[in-house]
């Protein structure tokens, strides 16, 4: 259970204070208390509210970084990958992806294969713990004729055959998130929404905790910490300036989106494709519950964090002709848009649109800042957890062993609920059912939520279809217990929340309580 109690929170004190609850508070705050440690996590918002959510439902194995023969980053990927499929079966799910061969570059059936036996030698233990459910198999080229069976719509111009390999897919990964969190609260972790903090409590010149603003009521809070660790993600820079000084390396923004169309999957494997035109970026347009999303659109990024990040319609226009462009008859305009999931990276340098190739760990005591404050910040979802390892194993260099046991189970399996959350869009007399409305009372009462789109985006899938997740919303609130007025500016809350691309006869009423 996530129990959300600042005052009660306040009482104690902790081993370590992780600010920031995206995909990597929540990996420090689960390898904290998994070694032992008595870790507080706070985030000014919800639980993995940003970036952490606006990805492209892939856990990647690294079969890219053989490209550069990236040997490190690429055995750190299958790694972690196996990490997920183990400790998350069911909720992480092999995907198999397929890439057209036209012979041009190194895209080539003979070069192809020579990577893809090499991928399986150098991932031989991919499976190794895994249930067989989540087993990978050996990639393969496969001839002209099987790729287009696999997809019909493939330019059969220069086709000279396809690549296939084996990824792992999250489809659901608020859900992971929160279960993931559930089990760290179970090994003694706390974890608090809307918690912002304000600023760093010091003696002596080191660090003793946080100062924080409840955003639920505006009280103010103390949290005693020996340590603090910044990993708000795209304000991981704001906040290091806030607790110590301007650091630039932390986190230059740059933008990634993915969109979600209203278009059936165009087929059940992932497709890597490549437009015709010279410079192109290859585009991943991948099968996600019956529907296709595709990306990664990348831009530069020139706004401050808190703005809601969004592509620019250039480049947005860019992305669909491109799409158009490699699978012809597609057709794709900004009607077929269904939402825009977008976020912000940290890229190489200011200004670009290029992402970081590895994580940055700060100690800030040991350039001249407050002793026990460190900062991290990550790029990859695939490897969160095994940066949290790291900077722990930084941070507490006596407890590496203990660290290192986090790579095994330690009940984290058992006691994932895969059902849990994982709500189709329901019409309004089903929403009325007693079973349907119990699991969603369970959720509100057990995982901290305080908003009407905390349960609907970060709880739930209910946010997987945003029109029909707005036409339920006013029956969704009376679950909780809010007057009418409330009631409206949650809904107003949710509106603003969801990225939807409505139809022009589509009017953006508001709407009224039930």
């Amino acid at each position: 259970m996530i129990r959300r109690n600042p005052q009660e929170a306040s009482a104690r004190t902790y081993d370590l204070i992780i600010v920031g609850g995206g995909i990597y508070g929540i990996a420090l705050s689960y390898v904290a208390a998994r070694s032992g440690l008595t870790p507080l996590m706070l985030e000014q918002g919800d639980f993995a509210h940003a970036t952490s959510l606006q990805h492209l439902r892939i856990v990647h194995g690294g079969f890219r970084y053989l490209q550069s023969m990236d040997l490190p980053r690429f055995f750190e990927s299958v790694g972690e990958r196996r990490w997920f499929l183990t400790h998350f079966g069911g909720l992480v799910q092999p995907l198999a992806c397929m890439m057209p061969l036209y012979n041009r570059g190194i895209h080539r059936v003979p070069i192809l294969r020579l990577a893809l036996g090499l991928n399986d030698i150098l991932s031989r233990h991919r499976n190794d713990g895994v249930a067989p459910a989540g087993h990978l198999a050996n990639g393969r080229t496969v001839s002209p004729d099987e790729a287009l069976a696999i997809f019909p719509g493939l330019i059969g111009r220069d086709l000279h055959g396809a690549a296939i390999w084996h990824d792992a897919s999250v489809d659901d990964p608020q859900r992971l998130y929160i279960e993931w969190l559930r089990h760290a609260c179970r090994l003694g972790a706390t974890a608090l929404n809307y918690c912002k903090a304000t600023d760093l409590l010091r003696g002596a010149g080191r660090t003793e905790g946080v100062l924080v603003q409840d955003m639920v009521d505006g009280r103010e809070y103390r949290f005693q910490a020996p340590l603090v660790v910044n990993a708000a993600g795209p304000w991981c820079r704001e906040l290091a300036a806030r607790f110590d000084r301007d650091r630039e390396e932390l986190f230059r923004p740059s933008l990634a989106c993915n969109v979600l169309f209203q278009r059936p999957a165009l087929s059940s494997h992932a497709l890597a494709l490549t437009p015709e035109r010279p410079g192109a970026r290859t585009f991943f347009l991948r099968p996600w519950k019956g529907r296709l999303l595709a990306g990664t659109i990348h831009e530069s990024w020139h706004q401050p964090a808190d703005t809601p990040p969004r592509p620019s319609a250039a480049v947005l226009r860019g992305f669909l002709d491109d799409l158009n462009l490699a699978v012809p008859g597609l057709s794709l305009s900004e009607n077929d848009i269904l939402h825009i999931q977008a976020g912000l990276l940290p890229a190489r340098e200011h200004g670009s649109a290029r992402i970081s190739v590895r994580e940055i760990i700060l100690n800030h005591g040991a350039q001249g800042g407050p002793a026990g404050l460190w900062s991290v910040s990550g790029v990859k979802f695939t490897t969160a957890r095994l940066v949290a390892e790291k900077t722990l194993g930084q941070i507490f260099p006596e407890r590496q062993k203990k660290l290192r046991q986090t790579r095994h189970d330690d009940g984290l399996a058992a006691a994932v609920d895969t059902s849990r959350g994982r709500l189709p869009a329901q019409s309004a007399e089903q929403t009325a059912s007693a079973p349907w409305q119990a699991a969603l009372q369970g959720l509100i009462a057990e995982e901290s939520v305080v908003h009407l789109d905390d349960l609907a985006l970060r709880r739930t899938s209910l946010g997987d279809d945003p029109p029909a997740l707005m036409t339920l919303a006013p029956r969704l609130c009376t679950l909780f217990p809010w007057d009418a007025g409330r009631t409206n500016e949650e809904l107003t809350r949710l509106r603003h929340s969801l990225d939807v691309t409505w139809s022009r006869d589509e009017k953006r009423q508001p709407l009224e309580a039930a």
